[in-house]
């Protein structure tokens, strides 16, 4: 959906013209900070691309960024079933509290090894829509599906090998190779890393 098309969806009356937004990093996932916008705010965060809020204390529009330099740039957003709050996914440019922290519970803004795993598969997925594209992976997808998982065929073998070895880089390098392309096949197939896993959960409840 285009962001404009939310505007007049959102319930700025129910909060005196105020709604809050969830700031969340695109992909890291954790929630940065939470900010208040009105109807100008948020059209001028869709308009130049960078969040802007209203200031309660200051009575005005506030640009996050606009003395520190650290702007969250919008990458997405979603209105809630009530309509009357904002979920905003964004790229931050440096901390985002003002207290210099990561975020304004002063965590970390960190993804998790499987948050990461899952951003890859985004990208797999990604490429795979777009075939033109000159990636390796997009190549792998070109070539079908034989290709793709003749080549975890070879990864597999290549890990099993090393791990007969004691070459600590080696086999840590094939491991990554066979997942890299195990997430391939697994899109190839039309399946996701999630359904893998709950399957297993299924099985571990057993």
């Amino acid at each position: 959906m285009n962001f404009k098309d939310l505007t007049n969806q959102i319930d700025f009356n129910k909060g005196d013209g105020l709604v809050p937004a969830i700031i969340q990093d695109v992909k890291s996932q954790k929630v940065l900070m939470l900010g208040y916008m009105n109807k100008e705010s948020y059209e001028k965060t869709i308009e130049s691309g960078k969040v802007t809020f209203y200031s309660r204390s200051k009575q005005r529009l506030w640009t996050k960024g606009e003395e520190s330099g650290n702007f969250l740039n919008l990458k997405d957003l979603s209105l809630d079933c009530d309509k009357d709050t904002l979920l905003i996914k964004v790229d931050p440019v440096g901390p985002v509290c003002h207290k210099g922290t990561d975020t304004c519970w002063e965590e970390a803004n960190e993804a998790s090894s499987i948050d990461f795993l899952l951003q890859l598969q985004q990208v797999i997925t990604e490429r795979k829509k777009n075939l033109s594209e000159k990636s390796y992976t997009a190549s792998l997808f070109q070539k079908g599906i034989n290709k793709i998982a003749q080549k975890v065929g070879e990864e597999a073998v290549e890990l099993v090998i090393e791990a007969k070895d004691d070459n600590e880089d080696l086999f840590m390098g094939e491991a990554a190779d066979l997942m890299f392309h195990y997430l391939v096949l697994l899109s190839a197939k039309g399946y996701s890393l999630e359904q893998v896993v709950a399957l297993l959960e299924t099985r571990h409840s057993k």
